[in-house]
C-alpha cells in the first residue's frame, strides 16, 4: 500500500487527510484550528503539525505530502515539487493571494520540517485554469500596467473543477476528450467553469477569487467604476472598498445573512430581500450558463457541486428552470432524491445530462501527487 497525506493549511487552522493511493479512500482526516490565538495550547503550525504526527503514528507506506496553494499565477500550471525556490515564487504570488499563500506556506513549512524524509508537492487551485486562451485571461487594460503586475484572469477552485469534470465524463461513459460540460461549484464560495476536453475554457472568478458569481459575502461582477464612485461620494478607502467587497457583500450584503440556508428560509419566509437575493444569485448563474454554453458550441454536461450544489434541491430547481430551450432540464423526482452520491438528476433521454458530483479535493490532490512522484 501507498498513501499521501494532504495538507490544507490556514492561517489558524490545519486541515488533513490522509489518502490510500489503492483505494483512493480517507484513511485519516482532521482540523486542528484557533493556531496560535491567545486562548490555544498550539503556538503555531509547526506545533499543530506535531500534534497531527501524533494521530498519525508510524506510516510506513506515505509516499509523499501534497500541499493545496491557493495562487500559482501563470508560473504553475501542474502539480510541482516544492523546492527552496517553489517556496520563494509562491512567497512572492502572496501580492495576489494575501489571505491565503502565505498561510499555505506556513503549512507547507511546517511540513518539510516534521516529514523531511519524503516529497513535498504543491497543488495549485489556478493550474487547472492555465489552459485558457488568451482571449479569455485577458483584461482589455493597459498592455504595460497588466503585464508588470500579473493582472489577467486566473480562476480559481480548479483542483475541484478538474476532478467533478473527469468524473463527468466517467458517468457519460465518453472518453474525456469528447466532453464539453460546465461544472458550477456553488458553496459560500462560488465559480462556474467551461471545461471542453478536459481542459478549462473558461471560468468566473478572475485575478482573485472576488470576481463572478454571488457568494456569501463576496459580491462577484460589479462594475469597476462603483468603487470610484464610492471612493469620491463616500470618501471610502481602497482598505474600506476591499472589505465591502470581500466580507460584506454578497447574500451578507443584500440581506444580512452570509449563509445561503438562513436566506433560503427566509425567502419561504415571505422575506422580499432574501427572494431578491435568491433571484440576483439565480440571474448571475444563467448569465455565466448562456455565455459558456455558447463558447462551447453546444454541451453534454452541467454539472452541481460542493456544499450548496450538492444539497440543495430546490436551488438547483431554481437555477435552471427555464433552460429547456437549451436542453437543460431536470426530473424532480431525481433532484429531490436525498443522496451523497454522484447522480444524474435530468430526465432520461435529456439532451444535456444535468449531474451532481460530490467533489473530492484531497483525493484529486493526492492523484495529482501521485502522477509526479510515483
Amino acid at each position: 500500500m501507498s498513501s499521501v497525506f494532504v495538507v490544507n493549511s490556514g492561517s489558524s487552522s490545519l486541515k488533513y487527510q490522509l489518502i490510500d493511493l489503492a483505494t483512493g479512500e480517507s484513511r485519516l482526516s482532521g482540523l486542528i484550528e484557533r493556531i496560535g490565538e491567545p486562548d490555544s495550547f498550539i503556538a503555531d503550525h509547526s506545533e499543530g503539525m506535531n500534534v497531527v504526527l501524533a494521530k498519525l503514528g508510524n506510516v510506513d507506506d506515505l509516499v509523499a505530502v501534497g500541499h493545496r496553494v491557493v495562487h500559482g499565477g501563470s508560473e504553475f500550471d501542474g502539480p510541482t515539487l516544492i523546492t527552496d525556490e517553489v517556496e520563494r515564487e509562491i512567497d512572492a504570488l502572496s501580492r495576489l493571494a494575501p489571505l491565503h499563500n502565505p498561510a499555505n506556506l506556513l503549512g507547507i513549512r511546517a511540513a518539510k520540517k516534521a516529514l523531511p524524509q519524503v516529497p513535498h508537492v504543491a497543488v495549485f487551485d489556478t493550474a487547472f485554469h492555465q489552459s485558457m486562451a488568451p482571449a479569455a485571461y485577458t483584461y482589455a487594460i493597459d498592455k504595460d500596467i497588466a503585464r508588470e503586475y500579473k493582472v489577467r484572469r486566473y480562476g480559481f477552485h480548479g483542483t475541484s473543477h478538474k476532478y467533478v469534470s473527469e468524473q463527468a465524463a466517467v458517468m457519460l461513459g465518453k472518453p474525456l476528450g469528447a466532453v464539453r460540460s460546465i461544472i458550477l461549484h456553488l458553496g459560500n464560495g462560488a465559480s462556474i467553469t467551461a471545461v471542453d476536453g478536459g481542459k478549462s475554457v473558461d471560468t468566473s472568478m478572475g485575478l482573485t477569487p472576488l470576481q463572478g458569481l454571488v457568494m456569501g459575502t463576496r459580491s462577484g461582477d460589479i462594475d469597476p467604476a462603483v468603487l470610484v464612485h464610492l471612493n469620491r461620494a463616500a470618501g471610502m478607502s481602497i482598505s474600506e472598498l476591499d472589505v465591502l467587497l470581500n466580507k460584506q457583500s454578497g447574500l451578507l450584503g443584500l440581506t444580512g445573512m452570509g449563509d445561503m440556508r438562513d436566506v433560503q428560509d427566509a425567502a419561504i419566509n415571505g422575506n422580499e430581500e432574501a427572494e431578491l437575493a435568491l433571484q440576483v444569485w439565480r440571474h448571475r448563474i444563467r448569465h455565466y450558463i448562456g455565455a459558456y454554453f455558447a463558447q462551447l458550441g453546444g454541451l453534454d454536461a452541467l454539472v452541481f457541486t460542493a456544499g450548496i450544489g450538492e444539497n440543495n434541491a430546490l436551488l438547483r430547481r431554481r437555477a435552471l428552470a427555464g433552460l429547456e430551450h437549451l436542453g437543460i432540464e431536470i426530473d424532480n423526482d431525481r433532484n429531490e432524491l436525498s443522496s451523497r452520491a454522484a447522480r444524474v438528476i435530468s430526465p432520461a433521454g435529456a439532451r444535456v445530462t444535468v449531474m451532481v458530483i460530490p467533489t473530492n479535493e484531497e483525493l484529486e490532490i493526492a492523484r495529482q501527487v501521485e502522477s509526479l512522484v510515483l
